[in-house]
């Protein structure tokens, strides 16, 4: 499916056949969330944000580490878990990924309207339009005809102001959750420095956060802080627990995408090194004039334009850099989930043999904090390069934790009667391990598919009559 069937001609053909009083959406703080919208106007940045879609690749990172589906059991991420593309995705992996399940109305599937915050600059029209209640209320599909536009220009730019058609970013907070997270750890958006900005925006986004409330509002569990320890703390205080295990019925959080955590306690979050500087530079054109790249992606693709604006080494010292931080990320991650897997196995062989809830309290705990720390350490992306020893050194609390529930575990076993060591079912792929679970996936791809085909043209329609309307 496109992202660009908008086109003038059939703006102007939808808007004869409704014959329609002009929906006059420029009333609000949110300008147009179409980003085609401003491909004249900020033609540089538009090409280059359009440019996210050459990152065509679906990576299945299940198939790649299936130890991930049983540490994510009876949660969606064992379902289905590709590792991210480009901006211009952001509708369509949402969409097709099995984690959102497959509506057939707006009342039906499993998630929240909540799982579109990040996706689309729609979301803040949508709030702007409604309030926060008009929008987090509901189900995921209850709105999947107004959320149709991928991130983009409207999600962190101010474009309804005479600075932004000027040329300058005027850069603005979008959502009110973000600016409500920012308050509480006493950086409110208004008093930050220009470079703050920017990664300030780029943190509407890539951050931890999690659904409370009865319309499962975002929020940033940023109350006592934004270290693992600090949201470990907060989540604990609350009794929160984004679902129950199904192996070890553990309490479990679910980490989303700590970047900005993790990159400001980093070596280039504490010298001033923003997202921008590396993923988004500045390009200078033949003319001698200046844009923002926002081919938002690895920089070592644009070396010139990022590492070489303050490195002197070569490209290749970098690339070894990485792919060295990248291996010793990866080994310490297998090394927690191999403890972690165990645990969750032996938790629920426990409980076939009678533990008791007391029994089983501390131990339960023991997971979940372990996998907390698994989780926040590999869910932020890049975390190799933006803060390789902080990583490094949360998971190896995650192993501490692990074994701690292992100990505990292996003394209530032998108290039961239990000595031999606990059998691990053949989890050596992705479909082992779901198989292993019982999960149906035939059944949620089909569900998926039939979805796909039948209620996301629907929407797809309903836009277009929509936006046909637009007067911004």
């Amino acid at each position: 499916m496109s992202k660009h069937w908008i086109s003038k001609s059939v703006a102007i053909l939808a808007a004869g056949l409704l014959s329609a009083t002009t929906v006059v959406a420029a009333d609000g703080k949110i300008g147009d969330p179409r980003n085609e919208s401003f491909e004249s106007s900020h033609a540089q940045q538009y090409e280059t944000w359009k440019a996210t879609s050459e990152s065509t690749e679906k990576a299945d990172a299940l198939a790649g580490d299936p130890n991930m589906v049983i540490m994510w059991a009876g949660y969606g991420f064992a379902k289905d878990y590709n590792k991210a593309r480009g901006h211009f995705y952001a509708i369509d992996d949402l969409r097709a990924t099995l984690r959102t399940g497959a509506p057939k109305d707006e009342k039906t599937g499993p998630m929240p309207m909540a799982c579109w915050s990040c996706k689309s600059p729609d979301v803040a029209r949508v709030i702007d339009e409604k309030g926060e209640d008009g929008y987090f209320a509901g189900k995921w599909a209850r709105l999947g005809h107004e959320i149709v536009n991928p991130i983009g220009c409207s999600d962190c730019h101010n474009t309804k102001s005479e600075a932004f058609k000027n040329g300058e970013p005027d850069l603005m907070i979008t959502r009110p959750y973000v600016e409500r997270a920012f308050e509480a750890i006493g950086m409110p958006f208004e008093q930050q420095s220009d470079l703050e900005k920017q990664a300030t925006v780029c943190a509407q986004c890539h951050v931890e956060y999690y659904f409370t409330g009865p319309n499962k509002t975002v929020k940033f569990p940023w109350d006592q802080g934004t270290t693992v320890d600090d949201m470990e703390q907060y989540y604990d205080a609350l009794n929160f627990k984004d679902w129950t295990h199904k192996v070890s019925k553990a309490p479990m959080l679910k980490a989303q995408h700590p970047g900005f955590e993790t990159w400001r306690m980093g070596i280039h979050g504490k010298n001033g090194v923003v997202c921008a500087d590396c993923h988004m530079p500045k390009v200078e054109k033949d003319d001698g004039t200046v844009y923002t790249d926002h081919k938002v992606g690895n920089p070592l693709d644009a070396f010139d334009n990022t590492c070489a604006q303050c490195h002197t080494q070569e490209k290749e010292y970098f690339q070894g850099v990485v792919s060295t931080r990248k291996a010793q990320v990866t080994n310490m991650k297998l090394i927690a989930e191999k403890q972690i897997v165990a645990a969750h196995f032996e938790a629920g062989e426990a409980w076939k043999v009678g533990a008791t809830e007391e029994e089983m309290k501390d131990i339960l705990m023991d997971i979940r904090h372990a996998q907390w720390r698994w989780d926040y350490a590999i869910a932020s992306h890049g975390v190799h390069m933006h803060a390789p020893e902080v990583a490094l050194e949360i998971l190896g609390t995650a192993v501490d934790r692990a074994a701690d529930a292992r100990t505990k575990i292996i003394r209530l076993l032998a108290k039961k009667g239990i000595t031999d060591p606990i059998t691990i079912p053949d989890i050596s792929t992705k479909e082992a391990a779901q198989k292993a679970l019982g999960m149906d996936m035939d059944k949620m791809n089909a569900e998926k598919q039939e979805f796909l085909k039948t209620l996301v043209p629907e929407w797809e329609e309903k836009a277009k009559a929509r936006e046909a309307q637009y007067s911004y």
